[in-house]
Formats: C-alpha cells, sequence, structure tokens
C-alpha cells in the first residue's frame, strides 16, 4: 500500500525578518555570532530598534527550521504534513498561506491561537554566517495536542526538529512523535539543528533521541559537541549507536554519510555564499526527498549538496518553487 505521505514533521513555526549586518553591529548588540539565542519579545524589539535606526534592509518569510526541511521536500515533490502552532495574528496567517502554497497538510489545531506567532531575526554577516535572535512565542507551547497519529502511521518518515528541545512540551512532542513512529513502523529522522541546542540541551537532545533514530542530521560542530569529542572520526564513532545512519554537513567540504555500513564522503561545488540561513534545512529537505524516491544515501547526499550549495548564494532560507524543479531536473 502506498504512503499517504512521505514525510510527516513537527517544529516550530516561525515567521523570520532577515537582515543583513556587520560584525560590529553584532558586538555593539551584544549578539553572540553564528548560534541560535532564545529571547523574549523585548529583547527581540530593542533589536530590531537598533537595526531600523541604522537603515538596514530587511525581508521577511516564513520559517522554523523543520518547516523549511518540509517545504522544501513538498516543492521537490513529496507529499507532507507538518505539525506546528500558530496564533491569529497576522504573520500567523502570513506562515499559513506558506504552508498552504507549498501543499502541505497540516492539523486543524495549527492556526487561529490566542497569542503571539513566533518570530526569528536572523542576522547575515558579509562572511554569509547566520545569527538567530529567536522569540518562540506560542511556538513554545506546541504539545501532543498538535500530533496526528494517523497521519504519522501514514507517513515514510517522522522528522523531528532539534530546537524544540529548548521547550518542555515541544520536547514531550517529538518523543511521543518517534514513539508512535517507531510503532506504526514509520522511519525516524532528527535534526541536532544548533551549536547551542547542543550545549545547552544535549541531555534533552538524548530524549528525544531515545533508543536511537533511522536517520540523524548535524553539522560539524553539532556533531563534536553532541558527542563531547575533539575529531570529527571520534564524533562519528559516538554517533554510530544512536542512529542507524546519519549525514554530517562540513559546508564548503561536503558531507559525510554513513548508509549503515560504509562512510560516505561527498563532495560539493564550491560557490559564493553569501547566506547560510536555511542550508542544513535544504539539504535535510534534499536529502530526505531522494530516499522517499528510493535513492540510494550516496545519491542522497549529493542532491542534498547540490540543493545546499544553490540556497546559500541568495539571501533568505528557501528556494522558489520553480528552482526545486530546476534542480531536480538538472540532476535526475
Amino acid at each position: 500500500m502506498t504512503d499517504q505521505y512521505h514525510i510527516y514533521g513537527i517544529g516550530a513555526a516561525l515567521v523570520d525578518t532577515e537582515i543583513t549586518v556587520t560584525d560590529d553591529d553584532l558586538t555593539r548588540m551584544g549578539v553572540d555570532k553564528g548560534v541560535m539565542t532564545l529571547v523574549d519579545e523585548a529583547r527581540q524589539a530593542e533589536l530590531i530598534g537598533y537595526l531600523q535606526d541604522n537603515d538596514i534592509a530587511s525581508q521577511r518569510a516564513s520559517g522554523g527550521s523543520g518547516a523549511n526541511t518540509i517545504i522544501a521536500a513538498g516543492y521537490f515533490g513529496c507529499r507532507n504534513f507538518y505539525s506546528c502552532k500558530v496564533a491569529g495574528d497576522e504573520n500567523g496567517d502570513f506562515y499559513l498561506n506558506d504552508i498552504r502554497d507549498a501543499d502541505v497538510a497540516y492539523p486543524a489545531t495549527l492556526g487561529g491561537h490566542d497569542g503571539i506567532t513566533g518570530k526569528c531575526l536572523v542576522m547575515i554577516t558579509p562572511d554569509a554566517e547566520r545569527t538567530m535572535n529567536t522569540f518562540l512565542g506560542i511556538s513554545a507551547t506546541v504539545s501532543v495536542a498538535e500530533l496526528d497519529e494517523a497521519a504519522i502511521a501514514a507517513s515514510q518518515w517522522a522528522y523531528i526538529e532539534g530546537y524544540l528541545v529548548s521547550s518542555d512540551t515541544g520536547r514531550a512532542a517529538a518523543i511521543k512523535l518517534r514513539e508512535l513512529a517507531e510503532a506504526n513502523n514509520t522511519r525516524t529522522a532528527l535534526s541536532l539543528s544548533d551549536p547551542a541546542m547542543v550545549k545547552f540541551f544535549a541531555e534533552g537532545l538524548a530524549e528525544m533521541i531515545g533508543g536511537g533514530v533511522d536517520l540523524l542530521f548535524c553539522n560539524g560542530d553539532e556533531a563534536l559537541g553532541y558527542t563531547d569529542t575533539e575529531t570529527l572520526d571520534d564524533a562519528i564513532a559516538a554517533l554510530k549507536p544512536i542512529a542507524k545512519t546519519f549525514a554530517i554537513t562540513l559546508g564548503a567540504k561536503g558531507s559525510i554519510v554513513f548508509d549503515g555500513d560504509k562512510l560516505l564522503s561527498i563532495p560539493t561545488e564550491q560557490a559564493h555564499a553569501i547566506d547560510t540561513n536555511g542550508a542544513g534545512d535544504m539539504y535535510a529537505g534534499a536529502f530526505l526527498y531522494a530516499l522517499t524516491q528510493g535513492e540510494s544515501m550516496q545519491r542522497a547526499g549529493e542532491f542534498a549538496n547540490l540543493a545546499a550549495t544553490k540556497v546559500v548564494t541568495q539571501y533568505g532560507p528557501r528556494l522558489r518553487a520553480e528552482q526545486h524543479q530546476e534542480l531536480k531536473a538538472q540532476y535526475f
């Protein structure tokens, strides 16, 4: 029987405001570079006020790491379902429109809640590094109530955003999703998401991973941090007991994929990166798309590298729908 969905995802629903800044701007604002920092709404407004006073251009886009991955996979051709939470405000309506445009199914509990839709201030420095300050808003209350067991059972993959670890209810929902997926023979994938999540919430991430996942996504820093190791070889050895397969992204050096049997070193095309926001999310979306189409881990890694290389050459965390189809035509 054909599964109704290729991927069931869960994560935060955030409306991104992406702004180009300098390293000096980050220093003046007291912002830690290159990581995601949780802030309250007042602090986020303070940062936006500083940036507006300095007349720095910005653009808005719906985001959230898991959503970026699910929407990317959807534009490539996957049938997907996504659990998150937005408020009944202007940003919530903006977010819902993006989900619908990508033909992603979602639970009836997703929208219209009292409160404030989550917002992420994404600051891009000239070296293309992204620094995020996030006010989770109503996304902090994502819970097991947002899960749809029938949709989970009808999916090939369940994809868990690591950022959920920072919320007690979100972490509980992620654990429950993994358990429901395992009970229904739905394969599990999880992204460690960010070095800060690894540094401050390692114990919670271990709870989310449980006895192990089928596929783990992380970058080199996250792999080293989570496994508390000094070398990538040691990190790889430490990841094998908790993930049947995994993919470690290495920026311009491509990625390393463990296919359950052997390590695959997968180079990538060189690109002039101007914005790395969303690169890891795109990598995961392209990788999962390829797997759902029956491709090998080697081919999935190659396609994911190609897609990530494309997204860093423009501003914003995602490509346009037609760009996804161009990438498919280029590779497959």
